[in-house]
């Protein structure tokens, strides 16, 4: 039987020889990720009479949403989740000051190919730029994990887009991004597998194609995909961190839906308040006063990011 992505590496993980959308199935997680939460998750475990977690080398802390802690309150939280990961022994442990967790599983060969990430955050499907199936789950599903290794979960419908061509000079994966939500809706993805295909996808440096599956997580996506390729597979020589073992969606695999868009009918695009999906070409916006600019988040931010906008600054000051 053809199938997803998603059909097929939950089928796997599940130890099944296939799955359908809608059906439920148990799997155990490569890698558990959270962060600034993991103090509350605790709490939540502790309560469920936990003690020990489940294989400490499955989980992946990092304290990058209040860093440096603010407050007195995020600093006793820091102090009890630093004194969690000694107590348990967890190894892969990002401090303040690492980076932003979705961009550290990447480059430290923590997110692999064909494996499963789920993490308190629901930016988790980034980890679909490698290849895995990456989700975001709540608090007490990530405190059911420490304690028993594992969580249902509903096996999505999948969408495919395909973006035949190349993007034009100036043209991001974010004006991509934009462009797509903007035709789907904030909604446009709602508990679907969203695989990306085509042409321009290919052409994307890796830090251009994490945008993708990092902001599909604003359509309701419950995990994003990119096939990985021998772009994915040089970079995580000599830095993943386990072997791995690529899954592909079959040929003929039925999808809920089919999108396909042209790169040439993509320009600049920018989200205007207050949805995400409000989203228009830039030249409407030409000669619009700029009060205040931010550069970072996870979904961007990467050194390719700074270094476009470096590029628009140099030599240039702040208007008065």
């Amino acid at each position: 039987m053809p199938q997803t992505f998603a059909e097929k590496i939950l089928a796997q993980k599940a130890g099944l020889s296939h799955t359908t959308p809608g059906q439920i199935v148990e799997v155990t997680p490569n890698v558990a990720l959270s962060h600034d939460n993991t103090a509350p998750i605790y709490g939540i475990f502790k309560k469920m009479g936990g003690k020990k977690v489940f294989n400490p080398d499955m989980h992946a802390i990092f304290l990058d949403h209040a860093a440096p802690a603010p407050s007195t309150k995020h600093a006793e939280n820091h102090k009890i989740i630093r004194q969690f990961v000694h107590e348990q022994g967890i190894k892969h442990f990002y401090d303040v000051g690492r980076g932003i967790s979705h961009q550290l599983m990447v480059e430290e060969g923590l997110a692999l190919p064909g494996e499963i990430v789920l993490g308190s955050d629901s930016h988790t499907p980034h980890a679909g730029v490698m290849g895995a199936f990456g989700a975001g789950i709540g608090r007490s599903e990530m405190a059911s994990i420490w304690a028993l290794g594992k969580l249902w979960l509903r096996v999505p419908e999948s969408l495919k887009i395909v973006v035949h061509g190349q993007l034009k000079p100036g043209v991001t994966a974010k004006d991509l991004a934009l462009y797509v939500i903007g035709n789907l809706g904030n909604d446009g993805g709602l508990y679907l597998s969203v695989e990306w295909h085509g042409e321009a996808i290919q052409a994307l440096s890796l830090s251009s194609r994490a945008t993708l599956p990092n902001i599909t997580a604003e359509m309701g996506a419950k995990n994003s995909y990119i096939p990985p390729d021998k772009v994915v597979f040089d970079y995580l020589e000599g830095r993943a961190k386990r072997p791995y073992t690529p899954v592909y969606p079959d040929a003929n695999a039925v999808y809920a839906r089919v999108v396909e868009y042209n790169a040439d009918d993509i320009e600049p695009m920018i989200a205007a308040p207050h949805r995400v999906d409000n989203t228009r070409p830039l030249s409407e916006f030409a000669g619009t006063k700029i009060d205040q600019a931010f550069l970072g988040t996870c979904t961007n931010g990467r050194l390719e990011d700074l270094a476009a906008a470096a590029a628009v600054l140099q030599g240039r000051k702040v208007s008065p």
